[in-house]
């Protein structure tokens, strides 16, 4: 990759999990009400076609992991599992009474925090008390993060026999100086022992998440750990970016300093290097930062252009009306989205009332419809067009004109009113979404608000 290209487009920006990003929502004309209003309707288009996502907040962690920006609670108490569990079912009761008609579940996942944290006993509750007030749809997903270190065959077993098949493990890195940076002390056996006993139980796909760009993380530990996760051989792949942002209250990011952290050229060869290592090994880029092989989910999903993207990350299933339950959970109806509060203290305070514990949220106007359509087109099929009047917005002609910056460095083409992503523009989608993103454009930052792009 060319050194000045890295120089030019290395800028704070977002990862486009959703349009408008999070700082830029307008909290002054969402309401509660108005949320329900669009839940409501994605609901009435979508149930009965396509089904809903549920995306589950399980924030409990054993410890501290500092390279970690997700909300989390840190104990050793195990005795929070069953108010936790309880009030998550509570929610479910609170939108199933909004929804009416019976929910078709097309996917569940089960993020955090720690899932494995739970014992195999509250995983089932919470499943169980789930599904008790819903059907799945015919071609549904479940899928949940598991901890090396602390996931069981028992756990495992569980969330098989209640239809998971999906299961990614947080790998990171297995250098011991850059998990000792992290404070995620993690030895190879530990992941390969979950990893097996998946297999062995009959899960369809599983995950490992690496991280590059973590402090005192050299070229050879990338390669190290791609070449152990080779012999595991895995169905699929994050490699990311690490994210540093330290100005997020509780995010746990201290230990190291700036100048621990790989940046620009040094950083890039660690993304190149791994890639290549990955594809020698029949890893598919799929999207950004997502590898699969050509049997996974993932990679027909991306092939067929029904790859989507969401609050969760990549998904080989899309719906249009995603729910999240829990702490800090934020729900998608299209129409708008919607956050939970962040203590767990506020979320049982709220639940208590029989209150839903959104706290914000945003309602997207026609325009950021229509630009969320590109950004997400971009993102999963690393293409986008305006032939047609339903995708062209008012200031796309400025649009195209700093886009064409990007044609002139080889990034993209743009042509027949289309753009396509070149092999050269991947490590730079987020910065081609960008360009669309007129909210950010309007309103320059004025702290640090998002990770570098590179």
């Amino acid at each position: 990759m060319k050194k000045n290209l890295i120089q030019k487009y290395n800028v704070p920006g977002p990862r486009y999990t959703s349009y408008p990003t999070v700082p830029y929502w307008n909290e002054l004309l969402f309401s509660k009400d108005l949320w329900v209003e669009t839940l409501k309707r994605s609901f009435n288009e979508s149930n009965s076609t396509e089904g809903i996502s549920l995306y589950i907040h399980l924030p409990f962690c054993e410890s501290l992991c500092t390279f970690c920006g997700c909300n989390k609670r840190i104990t050793k108490n195990h005795n929070v599992e069953h108010p936790y569990i309880e009030a998550l079912l509570k929610e479910w009761d609170l939108y199933c009474e909004l929804l009416e008609k019976k929910p078709v579940i097309k996917e569940i996942h089960l993020g955090g925090g720690t899932p494995t944290f739970f014992s195999s006993e509250h995983l089932e509750k919470l499943i169980h008390g789930i599904l008790s007030k819903a059907k799945k749809a015919p071609k549904y997903e479940f899928s949940f993060e598991g901890h090396p270190n602390n996931t069981t065959k028992s756990q495992l077993q569980s969330l098989y026999g209640l239809g998971f098949r999906r299961v990614s493990f947080g790998v990171q890195d297995y250098s011991e100086t850059v998990q000792n940076a992290i404070h995620r002390i993690q030895p190879f056996h530990n992941v390969a022992k979950v990893t097996f006993w998946a297999k062995e139980i009959g899960y369809t796909s599983i995950g490992h998440d690496i991280i590059f760009g973590l402090p005192f993380q050299k070229l050879e530990d990338v390669v190290d750990t791609i070449e152990k996760t080779k012999s595991l051989h895995p169905d699929r792949l994050a490699f990311y970016s690490y994210a540093h942002v330290p100005w997020i209250k509780g995010n746990g990011q201290r230990g190291f300093k700036d100048s621990d952290i790989p940046k620009d050229e040094e950083k890039r060869q660690l993304y190149e290097v791994g890639k290549n290592l990955l594809s020698k090994n029949g890893y598919h880029e799929i999207g950004m930062d997502h590898f699969a092989l050509e049997e996974d989910s993932l990679f027909e999903s991306f092939k067929n252009k029904t790859l989507h993207r969401n609050f969760m990350g990549y998904s080989s299933s899309k719906t249009q009306l995603m729910v999240g339950l829990g702490v800090s959970s934020i729900s998608d109806s299209w129409y708008s989205f919607a956050q939970n509060v962040k203590t767990i203290e506020e979320y049982y305070e709220c639940i208590q009332k029989e209150e839903l514990p959104v706290y914000r949220g945003h309602i997207l106007t026609s325009e950021d419809l229509i630009i969320r359509q590109h950004i997400l087109n971009l993102m999963c099929q690393f293409q986008t067009s305006w032939k047609n009047e339903d995708t062209y917005f008012e200031e796309l002609p400025e649009v195209i004109a700093q886009l064409e910056e990007m044609q002139k460095d080889g990034l993209i083409t743009i042509k027949n009113q289309k753009i396509t992503v070149l092999e050269a523009g991947k490590p730079f989608v987020r910065n081609i979404c960008m360009a669309f993103d007129l909210l950010l454009k309007r309103k320059a930052p004025e702290t640090a608000l998002f990770s570098m792009t590179v």
